[in-house]
């Protein structure tokens, strides 16, 4: 990925008449940079990593029992806060009190493809 392609997908738009503009986004930037400290390289190492576990933990529960389910969603949550992917961790964190909800399951899935279209966007 060129440095500069890197700098464009990552800053955040100048845009005043919103408040919060990276919350708003599956990943909150503004979040992303403060854990790497602005290191574009970094984000974008961080970003990718997160995406393939957030799948693979996807992946886990649809099998899980409800206390294997528990764990994953709480591992998921975890990461997902991490770098930023709030929605994910706030489903994630709804299915672990939850874990036998389909419905719950179903919408952290949703988040996690959401998050991942939006990285894969970033990391192209």
């Amino acid at each position: 990925m060129a440095m500069a392609a890197a700098k464009i997908a990552f800053e955040a738009p100048d845009n005043h008449k919103i408040s919060c503009p990276s919350q708003s986004r599956p990943v909150d930037l503004a979040h992303l940079a403060n854990q790497t400290m602005g290191d574009k390289a970094l984000e974008a190492e961080v970003l990718q990593m997160f995406a393939r576990q957030a799948r693979a933990l996807v992946q886990e529960m649809v099998t899980a029992d409800a206390a294997r389910m528990t764990a994953v969603a709480h591992r998921l949550q975890g990461a997902a806060k991490a770098v930023g992917a709030f929605t994910v961790a706030a489903r994630a964190e709804r299915l672990e009190a939850n874990p036998e909800d389909a419905g719950l399951l179903a919408s952290v899935h949703s988040a996690v493809i959401e998050a991942d279209n939006f990285i894969m966007g970033l990391c192209r």
